[in-house]
């Protein structure tokens, strides 16, 4: 056995994003540099992982609005809220409630309202003064809200039979002429 050098050798010059840096943005790339020391030197879970995120690409990071974010910290009084990404308005949400919330970037509007309802907006490196282990923090992300995602099914060691019901299939239209037989019908064989 070799190396089948026609097919292209071994995969190399992939590094990780998490040993090499992508962003070109210096701030990112001085906290990426902050939480990695301090997830070294206080053996710190809160630390890692937000380490971790603050490698993640703008899709793995998607924004979390206002109100989800105040859902998530009801009965949280006197903890921060951590988002590595962006925290944006929720314009349904009427009044917003006193939080303490910390992030990458706000928009105008979130900031005004939480500073308005008499919370607070701090960035990561005045998290790290605050809480260098995050003692008194809520970790929080956004949802995975992309179309491909209705696509995507469950990994193949699933067992449970209802496992791709959800599982949006690549049909060009959803006509009566288009994959309506087996597999689609009960009383076309059986139906997925």
């Amino acid at each position: 056995m070799g190396i089948d050098l026609k097919a292209g050798g071994r995969r190399t010059g992939h590094k990780s994003s998490t040993k090499v840096i992508k962003t070109q943005n210096p701030y990112t790339r001085l906290l990426i540099k902050l939480y990695k020391f301090l997830a070294r030197r206080t053996d710190s879970k809160f630390c890692a992982t937000v380490a971790k995120r603050l490698h993640m690409s703008k899709t793995n990071a998607p924004p979390i609005g206002l109100n989800r974010l105040a859902k998530y910290m009801t009965n949280k009084d006197g903890k921060t809220a951590v988002i590595v990404s962006k925290v944006t308005d929720d314009v349904r949400m009427l009044e917003c409630p006193k939080m303490s919330v910390c992030a990458l970037s706000f928009t105008e509007n979130a900031r005004k309202r939480i500073v308005a309802a008499g919370g607070e907006c701090i960035t990561l490196d005045q998290l790290a003064l605050r809480a260098p282990t995050g003692s008194g923090t809520v970790l929080l992300r956004g949802p995975e809200s992309r179309a491909a995602l209705a696509h995507f099914g469950k990994r193949t060691s699933v067992l449970n039979p209802h496992a791709y019901d959800g599982v949006k299939p690549y049909v060009r239209s959803k006509g009566r002429k288009f994959e309506k037989a087996r597999g689609r019908r009960k009383s076309r064989g059986f139906k997925v």
